[in-house]
């Protein structure tokens, strides 16, 4: 299993990025989970493009996803993430075949996309043949032309000035190195606000510092 990832993907592997399995509970029956954190729990490839959870960062990830998206506390445990600081998660309450299937989480939109596929098809299909949509690689590529810090460390991601949901452009303009941490927190609490709002409320501009 993973042939045609690794094939792809493990040339891409960056320096210096390992770590040990998170041994959450929800992991226990995703086929193929074991195997492939035995190999790559930690592994960040392509200078950022994609990193896989730890045990070390995957509780992290997963009490910033309970707080931005509180409506998938009980049902997500997320085991990557992208560049753009998406965290991919399995998703126990979208069942198919006997496997959970996986759901995007983005920040920077405030919205959790349905990816009809399980852990095992996703790493074996969809980031394969579908790369550059799964992963926005044309956009990291154009943000990394015009961006010099060079690959990105584990805690950062490249995060809207603005997030989409407030107004905010999809362009390279409006994209910045962020900690993810930080990033997260903020379009946690911005969603929350919004979320609150009345229908149809128009924001048309945040404050920054």
């Amino acid at each position: 299993m993973f042939e045609r990832f690794r094939a792809q993907y493990a040339p891409l592997r960056d320096p210096g990025t390992a770590g040990s399995a998170w041994d959450h509970a929800s992991f226990a029956a995703v086929e193929g989970y074991g195997e492939f954190m035995a190999e790559f729990a930690g592994a960040s490839f392509g200078d950022g493009l994609y990193r896989v959870h730890d045990a070390q960062t995957g509780p992290e990830a997963l009490a910033l996803v309970a707080e931005a998206f509180p409506e998938f506390a009980e049902r997500v445990c997320p085991f990557g993430y992208d560049w753009l600081g998406r965290q991919l998660a399995i998703d126990s309450g979208r069942i198919h075949a006997g496997q959970p299937l996986v759901l995007l989480l983005e920040p920077g939109t405030g919205e959790a996309l349905e990816i009809p596929l399980p852990f095992s098809a996703l790493h074996e299909e969809e980031l394969i043949e579908y790369a550059d949509a799964a992963l926005a690689a044309a956009f990291f590529r154009a943000w990394s032309e015009s961006d010099q810090s060079g690959p990105l460390r584990r805690d950062q991601c490249v995060g809207y000035q603005v997030p989409l949901f407030l107004g905010g452009q999809d362009e390279v303009e409006n994209l910045e190195i962020s900690d993810v941490d930080v990033y997260w927190s903020i379009c946690g609490q911005l969603r929350r606000g919004v979320l609150k709002l009345p229908s149809g409320t128009s924001v048309n501009q945040i404050a920054r510092d």
